[in-house]
C-alpha cells in the first residue's frame, strides 16, 4: 500500500513540474523563467504531498464529519447574516467597516466551532447521516464486535470456520493495540497471549467467506477499553463477543445484546444419561476406597467405581447415575468391561 501511494506522490509531482513547464511555453514573454516556473510548481507539488503526508491516518469518517461541518457552519452564518441585528449599521457609512468584520467574524466562527464539534462526534455521526457506516441501511448485515479476551481464547477461530457464526466481524483498532501491547509485554506469560491474539486475528482474515472488518474509531484516551467496546457495539447495532465475564454483564446492563463462548461450548457438550458410553481420562483417587475420578469437557465431575488403578489412562466408561449438584451434575459410572485405552481422550 506504501508502495502505491509513493508512486502516486512522484506521479503526482511529476505532473506538477509538467505543468509549470506549459505554462511556461504557453508565455512566449517568460521565456527566461522557466527555472521560477519549475520552482513554483514544485512548491505546490510538494506542498500538497506534504500535506498529503500531515493528513494520514485522516480517515474518510473523518472527512465526511468536516464537510458536515463547514457546512453546517456556513449556512448558521447565512443565518445570523441575513437577520435583523445588523440592518440597522448596514446602511450608514460610518459602520460600513465593522459590519463587514462583524459578518466575517461571525462567519469564520461558525465554521470553526461546526466543524470541531462535527469532528468530536463523528463516531456518533450514523445517527445524524445513516450512510455514514459505509452499509445500505436496506442491506442486512449483522455485525458482531470481538474484543481482545475472545480473540486470546481463540475458540472464536473454530466457530468461524465451521460457518457457526454469520455476519461480519468488526475488530476496532484499539483491541488490535492492546494485543501489540500485549504481545510487546516482558511479561512471558502476557506476551504470549498478545501473540496469540494477534495469530487469531490473521487466521479470521484468511477465512473463506467471512469478513472481517477493523473498525477506526478515536475516543477520549481516559476511557476503559470496556467502556469503548460498549459504545462501538452500540454505534453499530452489533453484538458483542467476549469471554469477560464484568464486560459481559455491562454490555447486558446497557442492553448490548452479547455472546458467550463459554455457554457456547457447554450448550455443545451432549446430554449424559443412564447406559451411554465414553472415554474419560481418570486424574485422581475418589473419596470412597476403589473410586477415580475424571472430568467432562463441560467441568462435571465423573466418579468412576472400581477405577482406581486405572488412574492417569483414558478408560472407557459407562454410566449409572446422574446427579445434579452445583457445578453443574455429577455423574457416576463403571469401567465398560475391560475396554481401556492409554493416552488422552474426551466425551462429544
Amino acid at each position: 500500500m506504501n508502495y502505491t501511494l509513493n508512486v502516486i506522490r512522484a506521479a503526482f509531482f511529476v505532473l506538477c513540474l509538467l505543468g509549470g513547464a506549459l505554462v511556461w511555453y504557453a508565455n512566449v514573454d517568460w521565456k527566461h523563467y522557466l527555472g521560477l516556473c519549475l520552482a513554483v510548481a514544485g512548491g505546490i507539488g510538494a506542498l500538497a504531498i506534504l500535506i498529503d503526508l500531515m493528513l494520514k491516518g485522516f480517515s474518510l469518517r473523518g472527512l465526511t464529519a468536516v464537510t458536515f461541518g463547514l457546512a453546517m457552519g456556513t449556512f448558521i452564518a447565512w443565518l445570523l447574516n441575513a437577520s435583523p441585528l445588523l440592518e440597522p449599521l448596514e446602511n450608514d457609512p460610518r459602520f460600513a467597516s465593522m459590519v463587514f468584520m462583524t459578518r466575517l467574524v461571525l462567519f469564520v466562527l461558525s465554521l470553526y466551532l461546526c466543524t470541531m464539534i462535527a469532528l468530536r462526534g463523528r463516531d456518533e455521526f450514523h445517527l445524524v447521516i445513516p450512510y455514514v457506516r459505509f452499509v445500505p441501511q436496506n442491506v442486512t448485515s449483522p455485525l458482531v464486535v470481538v474484543d481482545a479476551s475472545a480473540l486470546i481464547d481463540g475458540r472464536v477461530l473454530g466457530v468461524c470456520q465451521n460457518n457457526f457464526l454469520s455476519g461480519a466481524l468488526v475488530v476496532p483498532r484499539f483491541v488490535i493495540e492492546e494485543l501489540n501491547r500485549i504481545g510487546d509485554s516482558t511479561d512471558p506469560q502476557r506476551q504470549a497471549r498478545g501473540r496469540r491474539g494477534l495469530e487469531t486475528l490473521n487466521e479470521l482474515r484468511r477465512v473463506p467467506n467471512l469478513e472481517v472488518r477493523v473498525h477506526e474509531v478515536n475516543l477520549d484516551n481516559r476511557q476503559q477499553t470496556d467502556e469503548k467496546l460498549i459504545f462501538v457495539a452500540r454505534s453499530l447495532k452489533a453484538r458483542l463477543l467476549t469471554t469477560d465475564f464484568n464486560l459481559a454483564k455491562q454490555a447486558e446492563f446497557q442492553d448490548v445484546p452479547w455472546l458467550n463462548l463459554n455457554k457456547l461450548a457447554r450448550a455443545l457438550h451432549p446430554e449424559v444419561t443412564v447406559g451411554d458410553r465414553f472415554s474419560v481420562d481418570l486424574v485422581k483417587p475418589g473419596k470412597e476406597a476403589g473410586q477415580a475420578v475424571g472430568y467432562l469437557g463441560d467441568g462435571s465431575m465423573v466418579v468412576v467405581n472400581e477405577a482406581e488403578p486405572l488412574i492417569g489412562r483414558a478408560v472407557e466408561v459407562e454410566v449409572v447415575t446422574v446427579l445434579p449438584s452445583a457445578g453443574g451434575k455429577l455423574v457416576f459410572a463403571r469401567p465398560a468391561g475391560s475396554s481401556v485405552r492409554s493416552g488422552r481422550a474426551a466425551i462429544g
